[in-house]
């Protein structure tokens, strides 16, 4: 479990840095340049997320057990990572889906974690999909009193709205029927 937690706090600390001293990550990209910070950071973050693998794939093992989801939460989860995928492609293909999110990444893992806490009762989960939970809120909330950053995006079109929900459809059914179970070790389909 302490892989996990150590994992969280380097991946969600990194991702937080903006959430809590914006003028710090400022002064940083100033002092050591904008790509060696991005190195920097991704570099932590990279470890950051090889710890959370390897925790919660150990914590899964023996898990500590808080409750037993009932089966019909299931249905809700799958229901609640509906939108996941298209949100997730809409960060990136501005159109109408983006614009109405305001910030379509955020959505996506508020949604996606939300959907995991349903169905999963033990710590590690807890710490996991809570933790991506409660990050994803307080960056929200941060933005409303912040500058935003630009990301790489693809040229805006009418047709970025399309590829968003029939892309993330795709990978939504993909995920369901294949690839949640090669991944990760558990079916949710077929």
């Amino acid at each position: 479990m302490t892989m996990l937690v150590l994992g969280l706090i380097l991946f969600l600390g990194s991702h937080s840095i903006s959430i809590v001293n914006e003028s710090w990550r400022d002064r940083m990209v100033a002092r050591l340049g904008l790509l060696p910070f991005k190195v920097i950071y991704g570099l932590i973050s990279l470890a950051g997320l090889v710890l959370i693998v390897k925790g919660y794939g150990a914590a899964r093992m023996d898990p500590l057990w808080l409750w037993q989801p009932p089966a019909f939460l299931r249905h809700l989860a799958m229901l609640l990572m509906l939108p996941v995928f298209p949100a997730l492609l809409a960060a990136y293909l501005p159109g109408r889906i983006s614009r109405t999110l305001k910030h379509p990444m955020l959505v996506a893992v508020k949604a996606w974690a939300l959907a995991h806490l349903l169905v999963n009762g033990a710590l590690a989960d807890v710490l996991l999909f809570g933790g991506f939970l409660a990050w994803a809120v307080a960056d929200r909330i941060s933005m409303k009193h912040r500058q935003m950053r630009s990301i790489p995006q693809a040229p805006a079109r009418p047709i970025n709205d399309v590829i968003a929900i029939v892309g993330g459809l795709a990978l939504y059914l993909a995920f369901v029927f294949w690839l949640h179970r090669h991944l990760f070790g558990v079916a949710i389909a077929g």
